[in-house]
């Protein structure tokens, strides 16, 4: 059974920083662009970043460019997330999901999606 889970989540004060992580079983997520997402209450799902199969190409959504990193350990099957610099408005359920390529930040061909995970940027 393919499964993506997310975990690292948190509340975390407004400059603060969290790492989450995007682990994959069922399947090889070294074969997959890996993108994560985020949807804040009464928002749309947006994109946030990708990360080609190799990791060589990444892709960021301009309002979290700089403060946030994709990064993969495809002998792990994980993805991370590292968010640096948080702010309130990056407070969100944040999914990650598996597309062969990565289109931008885009939802395009994801057809693997975790539950997600929440990340409250709060004082």
């Amino acid at each position: 059974q393919l499964q993506l889970v997310e975990s690292g989540g948190g509340l975390v004060q407004p400059g603060g920083s969290l790492r989450l992580s995007c682990a994959a079983s069922g399947f090889t997520l070294g074969y997959y662009a890996i993108g994560w997402f985020r949807q804040a209450p009464g928002k749309e799902r947006e994109g946030v970043s990708c990360s080609s199969s190799s990791g060589g190409i990444t892709n960021y959504a301009d309002s979290v460019k700089g403060r946030f990193t994709i990064s993969r350990d495809n002998a792990k099957n994980t993805v991370y997330l590292q968010m640096n610099s948080l702010k309130p408005e990056d407070t969100a359920v944040y999914y990650c999901a598996a597309a062969r390529m990565c289109v931008g930040v885009g939802r395009y061909g994801m057809d693997y999606w975790g539950k997600g995970t929440l990340v409250t940027v709060s004082s």
